[in-house]
């Protein structure tokens, strides 16, 4: 069995930078979730699955191999053995994954693969239902959270550093309505773990928030 540590949270919590961060200091593989539903898309897309067809994509996924691993220290997504990195991010691979990645079949088949990486390897992977649903056995759980103020903040100020325009309260109200659409979702909803360690960001910097998380796995 790896060595498996969980972080669960709210939209804007900091989680991917984070365990970005805690894979680096530890060697660890980071688990990129989003990802992984990328790759499943790129295979219903190569298998002509239609993306309004709920059953089709059902039957499709149970047979696609994902995986994630490290070569020349570069994470790399493995379709079928296939690095398919280079077509993740496309438009065409974005569309059919807001499609296929509700489907609750997709949904456990990509948990089971995250399930058969953590088995095999010492990973970090975040997301929203981690904890509880897919590393229920995790060793070390962190439900990572700031005030919805400093979400909103520090989405403002991303979006400004890109040059683009934005509105405070806008973002702030977007975040609250997503909270709690992730809150009350039928599968998987956002909750944090009975034996989760909650850390609020609000007043940390990303360092500090880092150590916090590696102090509980020593």
């Amino acid at each position: 069995m790896g060595y498996s540590i969980a972080i669960d949270g709210p939209a804007g919590a900091g989680k991917s930078t984070i365990a970005k961060m805690i894979a680096k200091k530890k060697n660890y593989i980071y688990v990129d979730t989003g990802a992984m539903y990328r790759a499943m898309a790129l295979y219903l897309i190569r298998n002509h699955v239609d993306p309004q067809d709920m059953e089709a994509i059902k039957k499709a996924c149970v047979q696609a191999d994902i995986s994630i691993e490290y070569q020349d220290g570069e994470q790399v997504v493995l379709l079928d053995g296939e690095n398919v990195n280079r077509y993740l991010r496309t438009e065409e691979v974005g569309n059919m994954a807001s499609c296929s990645s509700p489907v609750p079949a997709v949904r456990e088949k990509l948990v089971e693969l995250q399930q058969k990486l953590a088995s095999k390897a010492d990973v970090v992977m975040d997301g929203r239902d981690i904890g509880t649903v897919v590393l229920p056995k995790a060793d070390v759980k962190i439900y990572l959270t700031a005030s919805s103020h400093t979400r909103a903040r520090r989405r403002y100020l991303e979006l400004l550093e890109k040059g683009e325009d934005a509105d405070m309260e806008k973002i702030e109200q977007d975040i609250i309505e997503r909270d709690d659409r992730d809150m009350h979702r039928e599968h998987s909803p956002l909750r944090q773990a009975e034996d989760a360690v909650l850390v609020d960001s609000s007043d940390m910097s990303v360092d500090e928030v880092a150590e916090r998380i590696l102090s509980l796995c020593r």
